[in-house]
């Protein structure tokens, strides 16, 4: 079996993002779109968690924190930004929280561009994880 990044939890949020932006288009603070997604993730019925804060450590030190837009069902996380474009600096960022909250998969969602701008993340150390495999 392969495993597959495009799972059935991604597209239903990524449905919901898209709902989102349809209806509120561009042009909107990120916390907008935020209250927005809560709202239609809460309607599909996914369980999420939002502005989910994380230690980040170095060394074993704790150094500070970060906030996740949005830990959904415990394994995905959704990070949002409201950009005319996004940037390799914003990919940077995803990547590294999925490492600082030790997960396997994420999307990083652009509302700002004219059309939706949605990225797939990946742990860059995790190859595989028996949890996420797509028959």
């Amino acid at each position: 079996m392969k495993e597959e990044i495009n799972d059935e939890l991604t597209y239903k949020i990524i449905g919901c993002a898209m709902k989102v932006h349809n209806t509120l288009g561009n042009g909107f603070q990120e916390v907008i779109y935020q209250r927005a997604l809560a709202i239609e993730l809460k309607n599909e019925g996914i369980n999420f968690a939002r502005e989910l804060e994380q230690p980040i450590f170095y060394n074993n030190i704790q150094i500070g924190t970060r906030r996740v837009d949005f830990l959904v069902e415990g394994k995905v996380m959704v990070e949002l930004k409201a950009l005319v474009k996004m940037e390799d600096v914003h990919l940077a960022q995803g990547l590294n929280y999925l490492v600082a909250y030790n997960l396997d998969k994420g999307l990083l969602i652009n509302f700002g561009a004219q059309s939706l701008e949605v990225k797939r993340l990946r742990h860059p150390k995790n190859k595989q994880n028996p949890n996420s495999i797509i028959p």
